[in-house]
């Protein structure tokens, strides 16, 4: 079997794992077993090539190597700014690119992850809308990028000097289902990658620490906030429904009003796992400071905070940043009515 047909075994659940052992002959009593070790050296060991599986005899790894793969994906192009944020272009396959994107902030490093290549959604400020959409990544392919981005930033134990094994903190600490690509459309992967992300045998992130963005697929919202706990993001952008319908024009489907609703009822919502909104400024489109106190009232009893978003221009793009004495009086106003609302770079 060639490289190209092997199945990877990144994104299986344990179930799964479990009956690729199975179909290599593996006693039923010790498929648990070689399930989790497996898991354990995949999701806590970053192993990438089945034979450094070492707890599995030569024969069985033999045995998965002819049928399975641990192999990354393709890094296309990488780039490292100054401040240290990386952005990886990573490939999936012919014509399947994505991005991800390492941002350290002090104590905290966030990845930005995506799930789909390209998009449907056509939001007019964002040039991932000008894409049209290839496919959605699997559940493998969404973590293959926390895997490409710790081994970039040197973070599993094998990295570590036996001194500081357990004890050097995580580069990565938060991440972000805010790349390329409407989460909520690829519902069953995405929940999948995010409950291994969170599984306390594997990466064990905090579910507190990890955010689905979404730009508003309404019956979609409650469901994954039941099935995975996760933190949620509302791409907003806009407080009335004739503006937002053409900054995010899936608003016309799923209105302010209906949206707000499926905010309140998110489950755990609490001043402890407040809903982020993600507002991007732009300049006489949504920045005035009426815009503002629209704001503030249409978020009255949902515990909130806002990240005001300066819009960074791409070539043909039919916007203006809004200009940065307005964005702080517009944080001003925000900040007065009890809200945070950090204006991101």
């Amino acid at each position: 079997m060639s490289a190209l047909e092997k199945k990877s075994l990144v994104g299986m659940d344990r179930e799964a794992l479990q009956d690729c052992f199975r179909d290599l002959g593996v006693p039923e009593k010790a498929l648990r077993m070689r399930a989790s070790q497996v898991w354990n050296w995949i999701y806590t060991r970053g192993a990438s090539n089945i034979d450094d599986l070492t707890t599995l005899s030569k024969d069985l790894r033999a045995g998965l190597a002819e049928r399975f793969t641990l192999a990354r994906p393709e890094i296309i192009e990488q780039q490292i700014s100054e401040d240290g944020t990386r952005k990886w272009l990573i490939r999936f396959g012919p014509g399947v690119e994505a991005e991800t994107v390492f941002i350290p902030d002090d104590r905290r490093g966030t990845l930005c992850i995506s799930a789909q290549v390209g998009c449907t959604l056509n939001c007019s400020f964002c040039h991932t809308g000008t894409q049209n959409l290839v496919r959605n990544l699997t559940a493998g392919e969404i973590i293959s990028q926390f895997l490409i981005a710790r081994d970039a930033l040197e973070e599993w134990p094998d990295f570590q000097d036996k001194e500081e094994k357990g004890k050097r903190p995580r580069k990565i600490t938060n991440i972000v289902m805010m790349g390329m690509g409407e989460p909520l459309y690829n519902f069953d992967n995405v929940r999948d990658a995010l409950l291994t992300f969170a599984d306390s045998d594997g990466f064990a992130i905090s579910k507190r620490r990890i955010t689905l963005s979404t730009s508003g697929v309404v019956p979609e919202i409650g469901r994954m906030g039941a099935e995975t706990g996760v933190m949620l993001a509302i791409s907003l952008h806009g407080v009335r429904d004739e503006v937002r319908d053409t900054l995010v024009p899936i608003n016309r489907k799923y209105p302010i009003k209906e949206l707000m609703q499926a905010c309140r009822d998110y489950p755990g919502l609490s001043n402890a796992r407040r809903i982020t909104f993600e507002y991007v400024m732009l300049k006489g489109i949504n920045d005035s400071i009426a815009d503002a106190k629209a704001l503030v009232r249409l978020l009255a009893k949902i515990p909130s905070k806002i990240n005001l978003i300066p819009f960074n221009p791409w070539p043909g793009s039919n916007y203006e940043c809004s200009d940065w004495a307005q964005i702080e009086k517009f944080a001003e106003v925000i900040n007065r009515a009890g809200y945070a609302s950090p204006i991101r770079t």
